[in-house]
C-alpha cells in the first residue's frame, strides 16, 4: 500500500513557452507536477477537466487576460490563483487581488521565488479549503476624525468619504476595533477571510498600501501604523487635531 501523498498538480498559464518551461522544471524538482495552457481560453477548459491544486496565472494574455479569466474562475469556485505580471503596477496587483488572487510575482522572476510563493499558498489552503469572509460587526465606529459604519459599509475622514473597496473597509475597521492592538499578517488574514484562507501576506501588505494612499489624498497620512517585525495597528490619526 502506498501511503505517499499524491502530489500536487499546478496549471501553468502563459502564452511565453519559455516561462512555461521554466516553471515546469523548477515545479518538478519541488515534487510538483504541471500541466500547460497557452492562452486564457485554455486555461479555463484545463481547469475544468483537471482540476488542479493552483493556477498560475499570466495577466497578459492574447484573447483572454488574466483577470478575466481569474473572475471566471472566481465564479465557479475557489483554487488558489498566483499571478504572474509584466508590469510592475500596483494598479494591477491591487486588481488581481480584489478579483480573487492570492498572490502575485513581477517579471523577471526567480522560478525559486515562484515555486516558494505556491507552495506557501498551498500550505495554507491543505485540508482546509477557503472559508467565508469574516463579516465585520454592524454599528459606528470612531476614532479622531476617522468614522466607519459597518451598516453602510462607509469610511469616513474628517466627514468626507474614502471609497474603499470591500477587502479595505473590513481590513480598516479590524484595526479601528481595537486600536491599540497590533496584528500580525496572518492573524488579518484569518480576520478577513477565515482560518485557512489561500493567500500570502504580501496581499495584506498590498492592501495597506492601497489604504495608506486613500487615506492620504483625503488628509489622513498616518491611518495604519507599521510595527517593523510585528504587524500593523491603526495610527495616531494626528491629521485629526488640525484645523480645517
Amino acid at each position: 500500500m502506498n501511503n505517499n501523498p499524491m502530489p500536487r498538480t499546478v496549471l501553468l498559464v502563459d502564452d511565453d513557452p519559455h516561462i512555461r518551461q521554466v516553471l515546469v522544471f523548477a515545479f518538478g524538482k519541488a515534487g510538483m507536477e504541471s500541466i500547460e495552457a497557452t492562452d486564457g481560453e485554455a486555461a479555463l477548459a484545463m481547469v475544468a477537466e483537471h482540476a488542479p491544486d493552483l493556477v498560475v496565472l499570466d495577466i497578459n494574455m492574447p484573447r483572454m487576460d488574466g483577470l478575466e479569466v481569474c473572475r471566471r474562475l472566481r465564479a465557479e469556485g475557489q483554487v488558489p490563483i498566483l499571478f504572474l505580471s509584466s508590469r510592475d503596477d500596483e494598479i494591477d496587483r491591487v486588481l488581481g487581488i480584489e478579483l480573487g488572487g492570492d498572490d502575485y510575482v513581477v517579471k523577471p522572476f526567480s522560478p525559486r521565488e515562484v515555486v516558494a510563493r505556491a507552495a506557501a499558498i498551498l500550505r495554507r489552503s491543505a485540508g482546509q479549503g477557503a472559508s467565508a469572509a469574516v463579516t465585520p460587526p454592524a454599528g459606528l465606529l470612531r476614532h479622531g476624525a476617522l468614522t466607519l459604519d459597518g451598516e453602510a459599509w462607509s469610511a469616513q475622514w474628517r466627514g468626507g468619504e474614502v471609497e474603499l473597496t470591500v477587502t479595505e473597509f473590513n481590513l480598516l475597521r479590524t484595526l479601528a476595533a481595537a486600536p491599540g492592538r497590533i496584528f500580525t499578517r496572518d492573524q488579518l488574514i484569518d480576520r478577513l477571510h477565515g482560518p485557512g484562507f489561500a493567500i500570502t501576506d504580501r496581499t495584506i501588505d498590498s492592501h495597506v498600501r492601497n489604504l495608506r494612499r486613500k487615506f492620504a489624498d483625503a488628509g489622513c497620512p498616518d491611518i495604519v501604523e507599521t510595527k517593523a517585525g510585528v504587524g500593523y495597528r491603526l495610527g495616531a490619526c494626528a491629521a485629526s487635531e488640525r484645523a480645517e
